[in-house]
């Protein structure tokens, strides 16, 4: 009797659906439901829909590029592979990509990524940069075969004729869309530009949604240029438009933006021209007036009656400072004379006048007490005239 073990035939299994075409890339739609993200960082759930479960696994390397957070009861397209996990013998889903499905599906991976990137500070107001007044050239990055490339090069045009544009190619919608985007954006990003225009016509949320993956956004927020977003109509609002210094509720709103009307600016000129000529005229006939009021005052028809004033004020101060320092020197003088009058009071010459004397030690120490000396001892007397030496023959206190 000829077997099979179970290792077999799930092995004999796995290989005939691994050998399938279809089930090696194939698309699947479906809700998600029993979600688990693993410590590891796979995520294990269930795809479902009303007839019935496929099992699903997606390992960390591909979840890491998520630009959603899958949760339980949201709609989702997934693709990859279908194969059999040998240990429990079913077979599942290994998805190796997903995106939302559906607008209510897109509009949370969208409030998700928003979200996120917010917290991250690339949509911070502080950081948005003022558009160029007149830029001498002009990147575009859009679709070659969409309206809103025309739509923008012949406002352009007939707004400032002879500006230089740059227009960088790219893919606007689908897969590809925002690879296609970012490369273009990385090219533009190396031109001598003076300002960028990015974006395409308008669309449904699935064709716009390249505008809102996270690689899209990052590098608009990267732009070393000031940068505008353009995409869709006037109610489509997409986070490109939030990570750029400025948005335009539609393409043709952009290229009127980004440049003005030649023949309006002109007339501008024109007209600060003539606002500048009549104010000049206008201080120049003042100056001339004050000038031609002034000449006509009596101190202009004599100017040296003002002078005379001027030195009768000054002799009168260099009197009164003549006479000032005179005071302070008389002041002086008496309080120097009082000084002095103490100082005599105190001088010891003065004590000795009266008959007194001042002893001295041989090393001039002043003698104060008889303590100070021994029997024997030469002293020196200084009296008012002349000075004496003694010898100490007796001490007698006092």
């Amino acid at each position: 009797m000829n077997f099979f073990t179970v290792k077999e035939v799930n092995m004999y299994i796995k290989n005939l659906l691994q050998g399938d075409s279809l089930l090696a890339n194939i698309w699947v739609k479906g809700e998600i439901s029993n979600f688990k993200a693993h410590s590891s960082g796979h995520l294990y759930f269930t795809l479902k829909d009303e007839s019935g479960t496929l099992r699903c696994v997606m390992f960390r390397s591909r979840a890491q590029r998520l630009q959603f957070q899958p949760t339980h009861g949201m709609e989702v397209l997934s693709r990859g592979y279908v194969s059999v996990f040998e240990r429990d013998g079913q077979y599942q889903l290994y998805v190796e990509e997903m995106l939302p499905a559906g607008a209510g599906a897109l509009h949370l991976a969208y409030e998700q990524l928003k979200e996120k990137l917010s917290k991250e500070g690339l949509f911070d107001q502080t950081k948005k940069r003022p558009l160029p007044f007149l830029p001498q050239s002009i990147g575009i990055v859009t679709s070659l075969t969409g309206a809103a490339l025309k739509d923008m090069l012949t406002i352009i045009k007939r707004r400032f004729p002879g500006v230089t544009v740059l227009i960088v190619p790219a893919i606007v919608q689908g897969k590809e869309g925002p690879p296609s985007i970012c490369r273009a954006l990385d090219r533009v990003y190396q031109e001598p530009v003076d300002v960028v225009i990015v974006g395409r016509g308008g669309g449904s949320l699935e064709e716009l949604w390249c505008f809102n993956t996270e690689e899209v956004v990052r590098k608009i927020s990267e732009s070393p240029i000031p940068i505008i977003s353009a995409v869709g109509h006037e109610t489509d609002f997409t986070l490109a438009d939030l990570a750029a210094d400025c948005r335009a509720a539609t393409p043709s709103m952009a290229a009127e933006l980004v440049v003005p009307i030649k023949d309006e600016l002109f007339f501008k000129l024109n007209q600060l021209q003539n606002r500048l000529n009549r104010s000049i005229t206008n201080y120049l006939a003042q100056e001339r007036q004050r000038v031609e009021f002034a000449a006509y005052r009596p101190i202009m028809r004599d100017p040296f009656r003002l002078l005379t004033g001027f030195q009768q004020e000054m002799d009168n101060l260099l009197t009164r400072l003549t006479q000032a320092g005179k005071n302070k020197i008389i002041d002086e003088q008496s309080r120097i004379n009082l000084l002095a009058g103490k100082l005599d009071a105190l001088s010891p010459l003065k004590t000795m006048a009266r008959g007194y004397a001042l002893c001295f030690k041989e090393d001039g120490v002043l003698i104060n007490s008889v303590e100070q000396v021994e029997v024997g001892e030469t002293i020196k007397v200084s009296l008012k005239k002349g000075n004496l030496t003694c010898l100490v023959r007796e001490k007698e206190e006092g």
